[in-house]
């Protein structure tokens, strides 16, 4: 049998026989998606901590290695160092950005750091053949992320690509088995960079392509069925896709009543979102559902608050508080509770497979120190934390989920409480909303909505001067975020016609007399998050 990956969620074990490529993490926010990337191929991919023993993780399915990136550099006191034992192994090595200046660092080379950090793209230039570049173009554009570079490479190694600035982009090390790039094939922006993974982990590994959702989901049910037993499971509902996802999964992994689904409007929810969201989980043949009204309470809770982090944890801990309470009176003895928590989350909240990834921001189903608790005692189900959104999707499609739900864009778990930037009320939350509807309406009535991936308003904690009627006025300011992406790890500005914006603008300014100014935001991931707080 494969071994268990070894992350902060939920357990994925690769049926047996199963070719696998593992994923040596040492904390860069990207590292499961170069795991994503290889799974998309079709080949299994295993994330393992960087500094993990190899024989916590070594055995006959294990067909490559790569070494992830880090926020961590080479001469850091700490930096973390893999198992030295992978180069004298035989088995082909891929070195991503840190995976590369460690392995020539320790393989006798010399690494340097540079003046100013090289972040973002650089045109690249393939000068020697070799496997790793098969069907790649002699020129393209890289994504750089770095702080050190190659200043001498080690004995032994050769240059297979450089960029226009002369600097190493790849390099091989024969002795070793080792490729490394000194840029981040795993996003979207550098181009080629899924055909080089694909050579690498098809090519010069030779793994064959035996993953896929549909495995997956009778693998997990299995898992689930062997974690849960016959104890009662809870999942709260967001009225998202995650946990959408997941309680379809549920039903139709366990006996119905053995299923417990709670939505708890939080008064921080999308326009009508609750109504739909009871009439959905009907349809799934939930039997106990409950729909609880703390929107008073959280409000209060919020009240005063302004730090986006302090809002997230006020609105986690009383999520699970609420919960528990209300569960009190229906459930007794113990039970498990069930996240739609995913990758990202995880990844985005510092929960890197090498303890060494940096937090971005804190997610209320990873971060809350209730939840966190309840992790500790092993009494938490994630079925998906092995999952990008595009595969939850996928997931969910497989378990007969209508594509109004699959399909829907994204919803933080805090709700409006991190789109309504500053304080939360209740006055400014009913104003979100309705300029939050009115944007989607205009996207669906302009064919636009299943073409972005995640489209939103935020309320500005600012007025601004305008005119209305034949006055002076201040009002408030909205923001539109629109942004495509596949997995939520970098996503690009959608580039909507001026007209389109102009007419969701004046919708809005129309629509609602407390608003006073529409902007549109223009900044991709990185540099910006998706959502603003």
């Amino acid at each position: 049998m494969g071994r268990k990956i070894m992350t902060t969620g939920s357990a994925l074990t690769p049926p047996s026989g199963t070719d696998r490529i593992v994923i040596l993490d040492f904390g860069s926010q990207t590292t499961h998606l170069i795991g994503r990337r290889i799974r998309e191929q079709g080949i299994f991919a295993e994330i393992v901590a960087g500094t993990a023993p190899m024989e916590d993780w070594i055995d006959e399915g294990v067909r490559g290695v790569i070494l992830s990136g880090s926020p961590s550099s080479i001469h850091d006191e700490d930096a973390p160092l893999p198992d030295r034992r992978i180069y004298s192994r035989g088995i082909p090595l891929l070195g991503i950005c840190y995976g590369l200046h460690v392995t020539a660092h320790l393989l006798g080379g010399e690494i340097s750091r540079a003046e100013t950090r090289e972040y973002g793209p650089a045109p690249v230039e393939v000068v020697t053949n070799h496997e790793i570049t098969s069907g790649v173009s002699r020129r393209f554009t890289s994504w750089m992320s770095h702080g050190d570079a190659i200043r001498r490479l080690p004995p032994g190694a050769r240059e297979i690509a450089t960029t226009s600035h002369g600097v190493t982009a790849i390099v091989t090390i024969p002795e070793a088995s080792f490729v490394g790039l000194q840029f981040h094939p795993e996003v979207t922006h550098s181009e080629q960079g899924l055909q080089i993974l694909d050579n690498f982990a098809a090519g010069v590994c030779q793994a064959r392509r035996q993953w896929s959702v549909e495995n997956y989901l009778e693998q997990l049910q299995g898992e689930l069925r062997s974690q849960a037993g016959d104890k009662p499971i809870l999942l709260l509902i967001s009225g998202g896709v995650d946990s959408s996802v997941v309680a379809a999964l549920l039903l139709q992994t366990f006996p119905p009543e053995q299923i417990h689904l709670m939505y708890i409007d939080t008064g921080l929810m999308r326009k009508d979102e609750s109504v739909e969201i009871g009439a959905a989980l009907r349809k799934l043949g939930a039997r106990n559902l409950y729909l609880i009204d703390a929107e008073e309470r959280f409000l209060s809770a919020l009240a005063g608050a302004v730090d986006p982090e302090k809002k997230r944890h006020i609105i986690g801990d009383l999520f699970i508080s609420v919960q528990e309470d209300e569960i009190a009176s229906r459930l007794s003895g113990d039970y498990l509770l069930a996240q739609g928590t995913l990758y990202t989350d995880l990844i985005e909240s510092g929960h890197g497979s090498g303890g060494t990834a940096k937090s971005i921001k804190s997610h209320h189903n990873v971060a809350s120190p209730l939840v966190k608790k309840k992790r500790e005692a092993g009494l938490i189900l994630e079925p998906l934390a092995a999952l990008y959104k595009d595969e939850v999707r996928d997931l969910g499609r497989l378990l007969g989920l209508p594509e109004e739900i699959v399909g829907r864009h994204p919803f933080p778990g805090p709700g409006l409480g991190v789109r309504v930037l500053g304080e939360v009320t209740r006055e400014r939350c009913d104003i979100l909303r309705e300029a939050d509807a009115i944007f989607i309406r205009e996207l669906r009535k302009a064919g636009l909505y299943d073409a972005i991936w995640q489209a939103f308003a935020v309320l500005l904690p600012i007025q601004s001067v305008g005119v209305a009627g034949d006055s002076r006025a201040y009002g408030n300011v909205v923001a539109l975020r629109a942004v495509t992406s596949t997995d939520g790890m970098t996503a690009d500005v959608y580039g909507f016609e001026p007209a389109f914006l102009r007419t969701v603008s004046a919708a809005i300014t129309n629509g609602i007399p407390q608003v006073g100014r529409v902007v549109y935001d223009c900044s991709g991931k990185p540099p910006a998050t998706i959502e603003w707080e």
